[in-house]
């Protein structure tokens, strides 16, 4: 579970994002990090009894830095106000589908997917879509994913793209340039023994998506 101290402080950083206010409390933010990354330790641990692969992967392989790149930002603050963790088999720098865990005061959420893949990717997904549509519909409709994660989220074309006919029976998806699906949980259920269990519940019931996701992009 996530300590309180670990969100208290991600909710100061958020109110004193400068650099002489987090080097004066460098060993708070030392402290959160390494809580984080106990954490994400743990949920990889949960996943590997339904596959091995996660075993093989290290929470500090996962999470972001917190330094933020404001080279091309408007927005000059140099830390982000939230830890985030990209949980792949293959590392945080692989560009496929998979896990992300998101720490933020009211906030959090397990959530995963594909954000806005590059354009052969993305062809790739709509032709596995359409190919496969009701093996894809069977994950997206399951009652235990609808009850977690509702519908998936992304921005849409108003239109279904090229090569594709409006009355397609996966129209709604094709239209899709992001497949997205997220849980909100809540800062206590992340502060309870239960914390670790919740994740794995919510990244298993991804994993059919995730899957289908890679297998159209490999």
């Amino acid at each position: 579970m996530i300590q309180s101290s670990t969100l208290q402080f991600i909710k100061d950083l958020a109110v004193n994002n400068n650099k002489p206010w987090f080097d004066a409390n460098k060993e708070r933010f030392e402290n959160a990090k390494k809580d984080f990354e106990e954490f994400v330790n743990e949920v990889l641990s949960g996943l590997g009894k339904a596959d091995s692969a996660y075993k093989e992967i290290a929470a500090k392989d996962c999470i972001f830095r917190i330094y933020r790149d404001v080279r091309f930002s408007k927005d000059k603050t140099p830390y982000k106000s939230h830890f985030g963790a990209h949980i792949n088999k293959g590392g945080k720098k692989m560009n496929n589908a998979a896990f992300y865990m998101h720490l933020e005061p009211g906030k959090c959420f397990a959530g995963g997917g594909m954000w806005m893949p590059e354009a052969d990717k993305l062809k790739a997904i709509r032709q596995e879509i359409d190919y496969n549509f009701p093996a894809f519909k069977e994950i997206v409709d399951e009652p235990k994913f609808v009850a977690l994660f509702g519908k998936l989220e992304g921005e849409q074309l108003k239109s279904v793209p090229k090569g594709y006919e409006a009355t397609n029976p996966a129209a709604e998806y094709l239209k899709m340039k992001s497949f997205v699906a997220s849980h909100q949980i809540s800062d206590e259920v992340l502060m309870s023994p239960g914390a670790t269990k919740k994740c794995v519940e919510v990244y298993n019931t991804m994993q059919p998506l995730i899957d289908f996701l890679n297998k159209a992009i490999d």
